[in-house]
């Protein structure tokens, strides 16, 4: 008498579904920025930032097709329609950089910072939460918090975001300290280096720092309709955004985990070089 077959672990997939993964999807023997990037302008690909809001009349912004505010209101976290657009200009500034790269990309802005650049926990992680929730392809976070009561929230949110296709890209602290989320695996890490090419992107084997994109005295939109000249790593992280959207636009089926990969192999100081 024939044993009757056990039932497959969670998990686990059947002998036909081995041979689906194993012809899914090919990459090329050779990974060229001319196959990650092609002639992409990001159309196609949603993009939320996570910031200060977005001045959506700007010159170098355009559209911004979704804007809401996270406040704290009687110790409850709200999300309402934002009717103010960016109240310091650091969104502003993010959206620019990213709207030059991908200029045909989904913008949405999620205001998350007050006047001053004040912000809080709470507020943060509600924000971060309602952008995934929602299914951007790809989050811009050019802020973080020190404060490791949050740690474990927000490192739960990127591993949700992570697992359903969402891309977090986040900014390294401006200072050598311990904050959240960039230091997290499952975010795509970036700091600052100080070419003037917006599309030079670095990998770096030594991480926690996963990237770095320029940074230093950049050219950005800033409310009132102007530009101005700065510095920091939350610049540098909306270009790795732009080349994200750029990729998810192209190869829209590509993982969080592949995304990174393609970064990594399509970087300036990847082996062998590749203009």
């Amino acid at each position: 008498m024939t044993e009757p077959a056990e039932d497959l672990p969670a998990y686990a997939v059947d002998r036909a579904a081995v041979q689906t993964l194993a012809g899914a999807r090919p990459w090329p023997a050779r990974v060229t920025r001319d196959w990650a990037l092609g002639d992409s302008t990001g159309r196609g690909a949603r993009v939320c930032i996570v910031d200060s809001g977005i001045e959506a009349d700007h010159p170098a912004v355009g559209r911004v097709d979704t804007a809401v505010v996270v406040s704290v209101q009687d110790d409850e976290v709200v999300v309402e329609p934002d009717t103010l657009g960016d109240v310091c200009g650091h969104g502003t500034a993010c959206a620019g950089i990213i709207r030059e790269i991908a200029p045909e990309c989904e913008l949405a802005s999620v205001r998350v910072l007050g006047e001053g650049f004040v912000g809080s926990g709470p507020v943060l992680v509600e924000g971060l939460r309602w952008a995934i929730e929602q299914g951007y392809d790809v989050i811009n976070m050019s802020l973080s918090t020190t404060k490791r009561r949050f740690c474990e929230a927000l490192h739960d949110l990127a591993d949700a975001a992570y697992f359903q296709r969402s891309i977090v890209v986040a900014s390294a602290h401006n200072m050598p300290v311990a904050s959240y989320p960039w230091r997290f695996s499952s975010v795509v890490s970036v700091a600052s280096h100080e070419l003037d090419d917006p599309l030079a992107y670095y990998r770096n084997p030594d991480p926690p720092v996963e990237f770095f994109a320029r940074g230093v005295d950049v050219s950005v939109a800033w409310t009132g309709g102007v530009r101005m000249r700065s510095t920091g790593n939350s610049f540098a992280t909306p270009h790795i955004t732009g080349v994200c959207a750029l990729i998810r636009a192209r190869h829209p089926h590509l993982t969080p985990a592949e995304v990174k990969t393609l970064l990594g192999l399509t970087a300036c100081n990847a082996e062998p070089a590749d203009g």
